[in-house]
């Protein structure tokens, strides 16, 4: 493809060289280039790529695209305002605007994301269609599975992914689009025949310092939709309406508590799924929970926006399965039920504990968690209070640490326990030792939840990954409490 064909989009500030350059390749990262690839140097948070243009350069780079133009360059250079926005426009550009191919559906929310594009995704691929999935958990092209590194990935991988879907007759992609993603500019360019928008709780505020600029850029999502898309916003949130104060995009609601264009309501619960009914009509599905109850409500009206008929949509609804580390329920010995999930904020961990405490309100909940290292730590205190006024029993322990200690962690973690929260809790920094314990000692018939890494198999300390599988501790302890 040619240069001038891939920054057509692009608001070009300065222009040196040819702009009929070959490119044969895009790429933001210097130890990516090969010869004949497009370099765009994006000024990050850890480095600034412009200081590897030179090395870029030395492998090949046929074409630079940066903020500040280097002296000496030998190749077409182009000079952008934002890099970032640059980036996500020329990979776009250059992959063929594969999002204009497919019918791309965008999720974006504090809590529900990942729930909700695997649904979506099983939902399309059940009901016959060819789907991508881009998820925290992992990509999907079609049913080739793709390891994934960020909630939202660079705009580059996302074009490329969505390149790979549109050669492989993929209908469908439903991807979550996070806060951080949106502010870098890493969905820019893409076309959205869809947005939903699932809540919006404490997160991320390491990242975005004020809980309004987390709002803003989950807003800017939908400021951005076309007229001919769908904004589907969860009106029982005070922040859904708000969304789409400013977009183009036709709007439709969704509610368990307030009226909207589509409703459900809880009729029975429990460990094996629940019983809805949404709109007029009963549904029976595997997952449980007031927060699974608006997933799958979220689905639903998606899916209905996007000409499913109603009945077909319900019908494959009950078919559905949770995804991987989401109430995630493994039954031991003595009726004692473990339940893994990826609940990592305030609001998310009180929605599992509710579920808990409503599926089987008899019996002990005991709530092993801790609190990653590296990110938003004002939520810290504020997750031991939950799991102190909706558990029996805490286990407090470490997530993540990163490259912080997590004995420092769990003191902000202890922080925000009363004398009545210290007392029924039980401090073990070893993960592994701390499952193992909360399952050893829980009485006859207990409900344990281990809530903050779900679907992860691995453990991040220091910026070293470890093997980690939270659903094989639970199953070695369950041998030895068989014994």
């Amino acid at each position: 493809m040619k240069l001038k064909d891939i920054i057509q989009p692009l608001s070009v500030l300065e222009q040196i060289g040819k702009a009929d350059t070959e490119i044969t390749d895009i790429c933001c990262d210097s130890r990516l280039v090969t010869p004949g690839a497009l370099f765009v140097a994006v000024k990050g948070f850890e480095s600034d790529g412009h200081a590897y243009i030179a090395s870029a350069l030395e492998k090949g780079a046929a074409a630079i695209i940066c903020e500040t133009i280097p002296e000496g360059v030998s190749v077409p250079t182009v000079r952008v305002e934002n890099s970032r926005k640059a980036v996500a426009l020329a990979a776009d550009a250059f992959f063929g605007h594969p999002s204009r191919q497919l019918t791309l559906v965008g999720i974006t929310g504090t809590n529900g994301k990942t729930t909700t594009v695997t649904l979506l995704y099983h939902l399309f691929m059940d009901l016959g269609y060819h789907c991508g999935l881009l998820s925290t958990i992992a990509n999907y092209v079609g049913k080739t599975r793709l390891e994934t590194a960020n909630t939202t990935a660079d705009p580059i991988t996302i074009n490329r992914l969505l390149a790979e879907m549109v050669a492989e007759g993929c209908a469908y992609c439903f991807m979550e689009v996070s806060s951080i993603g949106v502010e870098q500019e890493r969905v820019s360019g893409l076309s959205f025949a869809a947005g939903i928008f699932s809540n919006l709780t404490h997160d991320h505020l390491d990242y975005h310092k004020t809980f309004a600029e987390y709002l803003r850029c989950k807003k800017r999502f939908f400021d951005t939709l076309p007229p001919t898309a769908y904004a589907i916003v969860n009106t029982d949130d005070r922040n859904g309406l708000v969304m789409t104060q400013n977009t183009a995009a036709k709007v439709v609601t969704y509610a368990l508590k307030t009226l909207a264009d589509h409703t459900a309501r809880i009729l029975e619960q429990s460990f094996e799924g629940m019983l809805l009914r949404i709109d007029d009509e009963e549904t029976w599905t595997r997952l449980t929970g007031a927060h699974n109850a608006y997933n799958i409500l979220a689905i639903y009206t998606t899916a209905v926006c996007l000409g499913v008929d109603p009945t077909e949509a319900l019908v494959a609804i009950s078919r559905l399965a949770a995804a991987p580390g989401r109430l995630e329920t493994i039954q031991g010995p003595h009726g004692v039920n473990v339940v893994i999930d990826y609940a990592h904020t305030p609001d998310a961990l009180e929605n599992v504990l509710k579920t808990l405490r409503e599926v089987a309100p008899l019996s002990q909940l005991i709530c092993c968690f801790g609190c990653g290292g590296d990110r938003d730590r004002t939520k810290r205190p504020e997750m031991a209070a939950v799991a102190q006024r909706l558990s029996d029993r805490l286990v407090i322990t470490s997530d993540n640490p990163r490259t912080e200690d997590p004995e420092a962690i769990i003191q902000e973690i202890r922080s925000g326990l009363d004398w009545s929260g210290t007392a029924k809790s039980l401090v073990i920094t070893d993960r592994r030792e701390a499952i193992r314990t909360a399952i050893l000692t829980a009485p006859e018939g207990a409900t344990i939840l281990i809530a903050g890494k779900g679907h992860e198999t691995y453990q991040i300390i220091g910026k070293q990954k470890f093997p980690f599988d939270e659903k094989e501790i639970v199953n070695e302890t369950f041998k030895l409490m068989a014994k």
